[in-house]
This record gives structure tokens, C-alpha cells and sequence, in this order.
């Protein structure tokens, strides 16, 4: 089974929603354990890695392609 591959800053979607109603969690830190903060209520969660890679469905938002699409020099 092939990895997930994800980064730090990306918005990711989760199989199981947060209390308040949405289920796209931002990855805000990164190791041992990730931390991932609701974009819907700003609440954080350290998780660990494994039971993150179980849980996560996809990556909506990239931050590497925001910042390669931006435009701006």
C-alpha cells in the first residue's frame, strides 16, 4: 500500500468529522505525532502519526502548490 504524502500547511480531509461539523484539518506540525488544527474552529489535536495516516482520506489543499501558483515575484 502506498503511502500518503502530505507536508506541513496542507489542509487535509479526514475520514470522521471534528464536533463542530467539518472534517478539514490543517497540519500545523509535523514528527513523531502531527498536530492538526480545525479550519472550521481553530481547535488543535496532537495525534499520532500512525493513527493520522489511518484516518486521513486526502489532501485538499497543498501548501506547496499555493506558493507556486501565487504570482508574486
Amino acid at each position: 500500500m502506498e503511502r500518503k504524502q502530505f507536508e506541513l500547511g496542507d489542509i487535509v480531509m479526514m475520514k470522521k468529522q471534528h464536533p463542530c461539523g467539518t472534517n478539514e484539518m490543517e497540519i500545523i506540525r509535523m514528527g513523531m505525532d502531527i498536530r492538526i488544527k480545525c479550519v472550521g474552529c481553530k481547535h488543535s489535536v496532537l495525534i499520532p502519526r500512525a493513527k493520522f495516516e489511518k484516518n486521513m482520506k486526502k489532501v485538499l489543499r497543498s501548501k506547496a502548490s499555493e506558493e507556486g501558483s501565487d504570482g508574486s515575484e
